[in-house]
């Protein structure tokens, strides 16, 4: 498979370039063929789960099993689940109900692309598919009890509670003015549950006990909110080149973020702390975690 400018952009690491080739080799074939009908709803489904990006989250969902002993492609998955669902909550964040983006990842968005009913119905099938293709967990020996907790896992962080929950917030807080405890709230929610559950998933197929997993999903929820203050404020100043969508969109809808609440100065210094904390318990786990702890310096360090 072709590989992406987005992902080449993002990193220049060739252990990490190889995982996201395996990524996208595993949505490829969990996702139906365009053919298939019917066809213009599975189109639009590739269209938004195949579409250039840096993968973060399922890298992640890799890194975090080898970094624990396991081997990473028995995570392939559960990392190709991750991504489906990441692509579901996309899809429906960018239609004309919620925040209305005409581009995301540097392509007009889907339901620009395909129409907003099909587009709808598309991010309800990819939701739908990240669970049966959590399930070919099995195939790579994964045991019963284990795919369960990692299907639950995964719900949880996409439901009312987590993802769907915290996008509720988002709405609920538009044109308000916010505090950072308000904002924490909503990106634990839409950012850090699912880069939790990235980790969780991981350790779970690295055969990790429970104390383990929970720490894990913890250190995802940090680090997922480094990330997301990050994009805060990246969305105030980087070109459509850069960030894919257009920049500004928060403020033009008054959304919630970690700039409005607090400022830039003190939200660079809230993502740089959150990031060190996480690459301090990276560094606690050995050296079976540099790959994590390489991804998310790489993460840090991105500008796109």
């Amino acid at each position: 498979m072709k590989r992406t400018r987005h992902s080449r952009a993002f990193t220049r690491d060739g252990a990490l370039i190889a995982r996201v080739r395996a990524i996208d080799h595993a949505l490829d074939r969990a996702l139906p063929a365009a053919s298939a009908p019917p066809r213009r709803l599975h189109a639009a489904m590739r269209y938004a789960a195949l579409s250039p990006g840096k993968r973060v989250r399922p890298l992640l969902v890799l890194a975090s099993c080898e970094a624990l002993g396991g081997a990473w492609r028995r995570a392939l998955p559960a990392a190709a689940a991750l991504e489906l669902v990441h692509a579901f909550s996309l899809v429906h964040d960018d239609l004309p109900a919620l925040d209305d983006d005409d581009f995301r990842r540097g392509r007009p968005t889907a339901h620009r692309r395909y129409g907003e009913a099909v587009a709808l119905l598309a991010g309800d099938a990819l939701l739908a598919l990240a669970f049966e293709t959590l399930a070919g967990l099995g195939r790579e020996g994964v045991g019963a009890v284990r795919i369960a907790e990692a299907q639950r896992v995964l719900a949880h962080a996409s439901g009312s509670r987590e993802l769907v929950g915290g996008q509720v917030l988002d709405l609920e807080a538009e044109g308000r003015r916010v505090r950072a405890v308000d904002v924490r709230a909503i990106h634990a929610r839409k950012t850090g549950a699912l880069i939790g559950a990235a980790l969780a998933l991981g350790a779970l197929v690295a055969g990790a006990n429970a104390r383990r997993v929970r720490a894990m999903e913890q250190l995802g929820r940090g680090l997922g909110l480094a990330f997301q203050i990050q994009d805060d404020l990246m969305n105030r100043s980087a070109t459509l080149r850069q960030l894919g969508k257009r920049a500004g969109t928060d403020a033009a809808l008054g959304k919630a973020t970690y700039p409005a609440a607090l400022g830039e100065p003190r939200s660079r210094r809230a993502a740089a702390a959150a990031f060190q904390r996480a690459r301090g318990t990276i560094a606690r786990l050995g050296r079976r975690a540099d790959p994590l702890g390489r991804l998310v310096q790489t993460i840090e360090a991105r500008t796109r």
